[in-house]
């Protein structure tokens, strides 16, 4: 993967000062270097720049970006970031149309690709990515981001002109934007934080171009349209059909992204998502005669303090150990100690520029750095739970018509901490409901779709639109921060779009969550394996780091120009730090409990010093 940024401004003339506008370019890709710095470039036009920071993937000599080609007096340039699967097949269709290419890279594919078809690329695109393309001859810069917003992509218009990068610390860097919060920054972090209303960037004024969509920036418009939708379709399958289907699917999605001129990796938690991903690439290498290195997670002391509960009844290490008995692996055991973990929260609100989950961004972005010494690009089994069912509130029916996010239903319990005029000025309630009501109004279904049903495809869409988002952004940030690259095979959009319109009957058989999935994997894993319980990524149950949290708010509260404070009501914390923290009743996700509220304000703490937000 790599880092984009860029400005456009048709009213600029950037030549006349190129060697001041260079300079910015290079602060905006340096302030994304950590996404991949094996190459840089810069491209400057009178009214546009572009910049780029590489990490190379694949054609290792050549693929230098910004890229530029040129045809019959026309000019195009692209800086992109992400992995095209079906690159040699877009490949093979513009050769018969003409043209020639030179170098191996996908980048030129999709370059290439728009000068043949227009931004009509996007559409035969299979991959994860981000990119922007500037046409000289129509004087028009595109953003485009892939179809389920695996790769990140900001932008601000503000002030007449586009800004863009890969992260918003590159927009930053730019001498005109400056990081800013308003009311509505604030209902995002309290009211629905660590996830994000789709397209917003939270800072104000800044804005995420939406999954499948294409931001186009000319002298006429300044347009975001979808290139690509969700659409309920009837199912007409049969389930040994669809369970022949989904095989099929996912296995050629694996085989799709195992293609790579660097070795590629897993994480492995021994759960069903990453291991059928990691047996899939075993067998694919073992072909080879190669084994796949995998890496698995879990925290100091959580062999003495793991409690078991509804959201994880289990822990990891046992069943990673069985898989390592079946395939031939390369393995490594990571643990995270706790005073690490607490260290690292300042550090995932830098990577991420926002507030996040908290230690689970802290601990991933600690294993990320740990992989990344052997690996380049990993799979993982990200998105799995979201298009095939597997959280409990798909099926547990209090959860499922809960009225509101799942994930988040309570919000008395997110707003503990708040003061009342805290909560009377943002009126989250409000902010929640309506960002909830809109998400449904969205929700693709079939004509006269009603009743149960109807409810199922609005958790489908919720989670597609909400939860995985947060988590992608989660993953696309704590690996990239090491210039690793991870890829997710369940996010095929080929795989959401059928798996979508499965019954939930074939998704959830025998009171089991994702049986369609273990049925169509069920020539990998042994029953032990397949069966499994669904267990989320790990975290710490250790009372020394409930302690060290504990210790370092109480020192927020007493700081007197502590920022977090002036929404936060005393007497309420005091009462909250003195309350046993309980680890089965999350205020976001499955995750996200006690000891995550205070790691969560703490993040909030450190994002307004940060930042400066006043």
């Amino acid at each position: 993967m790599c880092g984009i940024a860029g400005f456009c401004d048709f009213k600029g003339e950037f030549l006349q000062d190129a060697g001041r506008w260079t300079q910015v370019l290079v602060k905006m890709r340096q302030a994304i270097a950590h996404r991949g710095s094996d190459q840089t470039g810069e491209y400057l036009q009178n009214c546009v720049g572009l910049a780029h920071t590489r990490l190379s993937i694949r054609d290792l000599a050549g693929g230098a970006q910004p890229m530029v080609r040129r045809q019959g007096g026309r000019e195009c340039a692209i800086v992109y970031n992400g992995e095209v699967y079906n690159a040699e097949e877009i490949k093979q269709d513009l050769l018969a149309r003409g043209w020639r290419f030179e170098t191996t890279c996908d980048t030129e594919v999709i370059l290439l690709g728009y000068m043949e078809y227009g931004m009509a690329v996007a559409e035969k695109l299979n991959g994860i990515y981000a990119f922007a393309i500037w046409d000289g001859r129509r004087q028009a810069l595109f953003l485009c981001r892939d179809r389920l917003g695996v790769k990140p992509l900001f932008y601000t218009t503000e002030g007449g002109r586009l800004v863009f990068g890969s992260e918003p610390k590159a927009l930053f860097a730019h001498p005109r934007v400056r990081p800013a919060a308003d009311a509505d920054s604030f209902r995002e972090i309290f009211g629905l934080g660590p996830a994000r209303t789709p397209g917003c960037g939270v800072f104000r004024g800044l804005r995420e171009v939406k999954p499948g969509c294409i931001l186009e920036y000319s002298r006429q418009r300044v347009e975001e349209r979808p290139y690509w939708s969700l659409e309920a379709r009837p199912h007409t399958d049969s389930y040994a059909g669809t369970v022949e289907k989904v095989s099929f699917l996912l296995r050629d999605a694996v085989e799709r992204q195992m293609v790579s001129d660097v070795p590629v990796c897993s994480f492995l938690s021994g759960g069903i998502d990453s291991t059928v991903v990691t047996a899939l690439a075993s067998r694919r290498l073992a072909k080879e005669g190669k084994a796949l290195n995998t890496f698995s997670f879990d925290f100091a002391r959580n062999d003495d303090c793991f409690q078991a509960n509804a959201f994880q009844p289990s822990r990891d290490r046992p069943y990673v150990d069985q898989v390592l008995g079946l395939y031939p692996l390369h393995h490594t055991y990571l643990e995270c100690d706790e005073a690490t973990l607490a260290d690292l929260l300042g550090d995932a609100v830098r990577m991420k520029d926002l507030p996040g989950m908290a230690d689970v961004d802290a601990s991933l972005l600690y294993f990320c750095g740990k992989v990344s010494r052997y690996n380049k690009v990993a799979l993982t089994g990200e998105c799995a739970d979201e298009i095939f069912g597997g959280y409990p509130w798909f099926y547990r029916e209090e959860l499922l018509h809960a009225d509101g996010f799942p994930w988040s239903a309570d919000l008395s319990a997110r707003t503990a901490l708040l003061s009342e005029e805290t909560l009377r000025e943002l009126d989250l309630e409000e902010y929640v409901g309506q960002r909830y009501r809109d998400t449904l109004a969205g929700t693709p279904v079939l004509p006269g779709e009603q009743g149960a049903d109807r409810r199922r495809r609005e958790m489908s869409w919720l989670n597609l639109r909400w939860f995985m988002q947060t988590l992608l952004d989660r993953m696309d940030r704590t690996s990239m921060a090491w210039g690793l690259e991870a890829r997710v095979p369940f996010a095929d959009h080929r795989i959401v779009e059928y798996v979508y319109n499965v019954p939930w009957e074939m998704k959830y058989r025998q009171g089991m969550e994702k049986r369609l999935l273990r049925d169509a994997c069920s020539d990998l894993l042994p029953p032990s394996l397949l069966y499994r319980k669904k267990s989320p990524y790990p975290k710490t149950y250790s009372p020394v780091y409930e302690a060290l949290l504990a210790r370092r708010f109480r020192q927020v509260l007493e700081d007197p120009v502590a920022p977090v404070n002036r929404f936060v009501d005393r007497e309420k914390a005091e009462r909250f730090l003195a309350q046993p923290k309980d680890y089965g009743r999350p205020w976001f996700g499955q995750l996200m409990a006690g000891p995550q509220m205070l790691a969560y304000f703490l993040q909030i703490n450190d994002w307004m010093r940060m930042y400066h937000i006043g």
